[in-house]
């Protein structure tokens, strides 16, 4: 948790220190729950997530150790995929394309293609 001369000042008034981790778990708690909204789509799912640990961490302990936590497996993962031949490291980034493409594609076929989309894109209408 931060450790600042503000920090500490807001603390010492019991009320203000209340509504401000109020505050911050709310905002945080929000944050993290748009990110695991996005997670299936297009986009920074499981970076709004973590961007939202971050919020957490600055108050609350539990979350500060699910971020470390986080960011350890994290980097386990990406040094185990950087140590693996090339041809695996494609294969990987090809499976997360067409992971991301068929989640796109189910999400515009059940919420339906915007107007804006040119008729010659292939997706379903």
């Amino acid at each position: 948790m931060a450790d600042t001369k503000w920090r500490r000042r807001l603390a010492a008034r019991r009320s203000v220190n209340h509504g401000y981790r109020v505050a911050v778990g709310i905002v945080g708690g929000l944050i993290v729950a748009l990110g695991l909204a996005t997670i299936p789509l297009p986009g920074p799912g499981w970076l709004t997530v973590i961007a939202g640990l971050f919020v957490l961490a600055t108050e609350f302990t539990w979350a500060e150790r699910l971020l470390e936590f986080t960011k350890e497996h994290v980097k386990r993962w990406t040094d185990w995929v950087t140590a693996q031949p090339v041809w695996v490291r494609l294969l990987i980034a090809a499976a997360t394309a067409a992971f991301v493409y068929g989640v796109l594609v189910v999400t515009l076929h059940l919420t339906g293609v915007p107007d804006w989309v040119p008729g010659w894109v292939p997706l379903w209408r």
